[in-house]
C-alpha cells in the first residue's frame, strides 16, 4: 500500500495532525510527517513534493494556518492528490486559511477539509488509497458501520438522559 505524507507548516499544527496520524494508524496506513514552510523552506517543500511519488507516497496531507500556502505549494510540484487542512489562527479564526487553501487556480487542485479537520483529511486520504486496495476499503466500510452503531447506541439512551435533573 502507498503511504501518506503529512506536511505541516509549523509544529504548532501538531495537535491537529496527531488526530490525522491516529486515524491513519487505526486503518493500518503508513505515513511520514514533516515540517516544511511554503515561505521559510520553499526548496525543501518543493523537493519533498517532487520526489513524493518515487518515495512511495500515494496521497499528501498539508496543514497550515493564516496564509496557508503550503498545500498549494506542494500541489504545484506533484500530481499526487493533495488534501489541505486549513488551521485555525487567532487572527481570523481560520477563515483566512480556509480561503487560501480552497481557492486554488485551475489546474492545481487541492482537496480541502474543514478548519482543523485532521480526522477527515486522514479518512479522505484512506478513501483515495482504497480505490485500488480492497482490504483498506473493507476497513473503511467497517469503520463507517461502527460509527453508525455508536450513534444508534447514543439514541437508545438519550430519552433517559434528557429527563435527568
Amino acid at each position: 500500500m502507498k503511504k501518506v505524507g503529512i506536511v505541516m507548516g509549523s509544529d504548532s499544527d501538531l495537535p491537529i495532525l496527531k488526530k490525522t496520524a491516529a486515524t491513519l494508524r487505526s486503518l493500518g496506513i503508513e505515513y511520514e510527517a514533516h515540517v516544511y514552510s511554503a515561505h521559510r523552506t520553499p526548496a525543501e517543500a518543493r523537493d519533498f513534493a517532487v520526489s513524493a511519488r518515487e518515495n512511495g507516497f500515494g496521497v499528501l496531507i498539508c496543514a497550515a494556518g493564516m496564509a496557508a500556502h503550503l498545500a498549494g505549494a506542494i500541489a504545484a510540484n506533484t500530481t499526487l492528490p493533495v488534501i489541505g487542512i486549513p488551521c485555525k489562527s487567532n487572527t481570523l479564526d481560520g477563515i483566512d486559511a480556509l480561503l487560501s487553501t480552497v481557492m486554488m487556480p485551475s489546474g492545481i487542485p487541492v482537496a480541502t477539509v474543514a478548519i482543523d479537520g485532521g480526522v477527515n483529511a486522514a479518512l479522505l486520504a484512506a478513501q483515495i488509497l482504497a480505490v485500488s486496495d480492497p482490504e483498506l476499503a473493507k476497513k473503511l466500510d467497517e469503520k463507517r458501520a461502527g460509527d453508525a452503531r455508536a450513534v444508534v447506541e447514543k439514541d437508545r439512551g438519550i430519552a433517559a438522559r434528557i429527563e435527568e435533573q
